[in-house]
């Protein structure tokens, strides 16, 4: 699945909610592997042109795979034409992978949608590791907020953290983490 809108669309709409002391430093990219069956690749997030956050669709996809197999062998469950438990173990796979920060392009894509068709209030509560860091990155977040994120981002993804923590420092407002 290619994105639709354009790409290059996107981006500029991204990048334009980037707070201000960030934007210059914070860049999303995306590699198509045109020879690929699906031609996805990989979205990265960069910081001073480091990769932060690499989401490569043929390692989620391996992964996933492997997950799959896991949980089969564990329920001891192959049966392949049952489409209900089929789809029920690839959805318990593809959970594992979130918990364990492992994305494709696709997850990328998919956030990056609910992101700008929700409220920025709604993107807050999101469980999505995502938009919890695109949210972070967001401009609409004030100081005031930040302050009250505090306390409860101890709960969240140490990646989510991280993103919190420059946010933070960048535009002066102390963290107890």
């Amino acid at each position: 699945m290619l994105y639709s809108p354009k790409w290059s669309k996107a981006k500029k709409r991204l990048k334009s909610f980037i707070c201000e002391p960030l934007r210059s430093r914070v860049d999303f990219q995306v590699i198509n592997y045109r020879k690929a069956h699906d031609q996805l690749g990989r979205a990265v997030i960069t910081l001073d042109k480091v990769e932060k956050l690499s989401m490569c669709t043929i390692t989620a996809e391996r992964e996933e795979y492997y997950k799959d197999r896991d949980i089969r062998i564990k329920l001891n469950e192959f049966n392949f034409d049952d489409v209900a438990k089929n789809r029920d173990i690839q959805d318990q796979a593809h959970k594992l992978l979130k918990k364990e920060e492992m994305y494709g392009q696709y997850d990328f894509f998919f956030a990056l949608e609910e992101y700008f068709n929700s409220s920025i209030e709604d993107s807050l509560k999101s469980s999505n590791t995502l938009i919890k860091i695109l949210c972070i990155l967001d401009r609409r977040i004030g100081k005031r907020t930040l302050r009250q994120m505090n306390g409860s981002i101890l709960d969240e993804h140490e990646l989510v953290q991280a993103f919190y923590k420059l946010r933070c420092e960048v535009e002066n407002v102390s963290v107890t983490m």
